[in-house]
């Protein structure tokens, strides 16, 4: 085979076969295809598309470029959950530790923040001590013995993805909903899990804008998943404000153990439940919904999922007396706090302004390797729909200095949208993807 010969294959609208793709993608993870021709063939993707399919032996080609860890085989059920990533969203660290109190296995390789939106391992990074990068044996045993694991994505885990990301990144192709596809659920299949839930979002701070866009994603996936024999169920999320109230890495990581506690946000506490609810009735650990929530409930109340969140950051680590004791993690030095200019209802917040300003505070990056103040960040006041006279608190701005918090006040305002009249916001789940 030759490279060009698929290039123009799929430039001309046709359709790859499941032999031209592996071929393709073994001979890049291995050298024989240079960047350049790889760039073609995926610009071709991105004007042509691909069918089910094709998408799916591009998934299956990238899992099988590198090391599988096949988990299902180790813990049965096991689970593993995907956020499509926003702003706010603590959501995993709330989910795997009471998914695993309330009984079921959880193996997650998880993230690091870019651009706007944050990575579930710099959140857990704030712990003292927390080691996300774990050897094969050390998943295993960690998943064994805790019933949950949280580590870093592997470079030995289809890193044909690895190779194609960091392209598709500079080369524009990286829209393409069958190339998104591929590239979450080549990872997601490498680990071997048996069900996984996606949380696919959309609105100003996600990478869909439009709902469309977002169920046309979750569709993909879930059709990768049922193809691969695994099952999965995709969510789609409303990202048009900040998810909870924290955006700033340990600030997320006490908004989580909030929610453990039954003490966070009403809209991101009630995703999580959900989400653990979902879980259950996927893997026969509850029949229902209203059976599964009450599961979920009691893992709150006797603390179950607390205590699971401070033993599997210990096990990789971590100091658990952080989590325990919230107010002992970093905390930045200034605290200063921006009030409303207006007497009014908040009509709207921009997430991504948001998370862009949280950024330039020092909690995001704005280039690959960058470091991170953990301690820094935002915490809205009131959300989308709450009455606000002026005066009254809108963000906390939590800085390294005085005047680097109020330098960021102009635009944090230019984040709101006011009302005179009420206003109710959307709902969080606006539906539910089963195969």
């Amino acid at each position: 085979m030759q490279a060009v010969a698929l290039i123009r294959k799929k430039r001309d609208g046709g359709v790859l076969d499941t032999d031209e793709i592996n071929w393709l993608i073994e001979q890049y993870t291995q050298g024989g295809v240079p960047d350049y021709q790889m760039a073609a063939w995926l610009m071709a993707v991105c004007w042509r598309g691909m069918d089910a399919r094709e998408t799916r032996d591009l998934t299956m080609a990238m899992v099988h470029s590198g090391d599988e860890l096949h988990v299902r085989d180790i813990v049965s059920p096991v689970i593993d959950k995907h956020s499509t990533g926003g702003v706010g969203d603590k959501v995993t660290l709330a989910v795997a530790p009471l998914a695993a109190a309330c009984g079921i296995a959880v193996g997650k390789m998880t993230g690091r923040g870019l651009g706007h939106t944050g990575g579930t391992i710099d959140k857990l990074e704030s712990v003292q001590g927390f080691r996300p990068e774990l050897t094969r044996e050390e998943f295993v045993r960690i998943l064994k013995s805790e019933g949950v694991v949280l580590a870093g994505q592997s470079a030995d885990l289809a890193p044909a993805d690895g190779k194609m990301y960091a392209l598709r990144d500079v080369t524009g192709t990286v829209e393409s909903i069958p190339l998104i596809a591929a590239s979450i659920m080549s990872k997601k299949l490498a680990i071997g899990c048996s069900h996984l839930l996606l949380d696919v979002k959309f609105g100003s701070g996600a990478f869909m804008k439009t709902v469309e866009k977002a169920r046309e994603l979750a569709q993909a996936m879930v059709d990768i998943g049922r193809l691969a024999g695994i099952h999965t169920v995709a969510a789609l999320t409303s990202m048009e404000q900040p998810l909870g109230c924290a955006v700033g890495n340990a600030l997320e990581m006490m908004e989580a153990i909030a929610i453990l506690r039954g003490e966070g946000p009403e809209d991101v506490s009630a995703l999580c439940y959900h989400d653990v609810a979902e879980l259950l009735v996927m893997t026969g650990k509850a029949q229902t919904m209203d059976m599964a929530e009450q599961q979920v409930q009691q893992a709150i109340r006797s603390g179950a999922g607390l205590a699971k969140l401070a033993a599997v950051i210990a096990a990789q680590g971590g100091d658990a007396r952080q989590v325990e004791q919230p107010h002992l993690l970093p905390q930045a030095p200034y605290k200063v706090m921006l009030t409303s200019p207006h007497t009014g209802y908040i009509a709207a917040i921009n997430a991504e302004a948001i998370g862009l300003a949280s950024m330039r505070l020092g909690a995001g990056r704005f280039r690959k390797g960058e470091p991170i103040d953990h301690r820094t960040g935002l915490v809205l006041q009131a959300k989308v729909g709450a009455y606000r006279q002026a005066g009254e608190s809108l963000v906390e701005v939590h800085a390294r200095s005085e005047a680097e918090a109020r330098d960021l006040f102009e635009n944090l305002l230019a984040c709101y949208r006011w009302s005179d009249t009420p206003v109710q916001p959307g709902a969080l789940i606006h539906e539910v993807i089963r195969p």
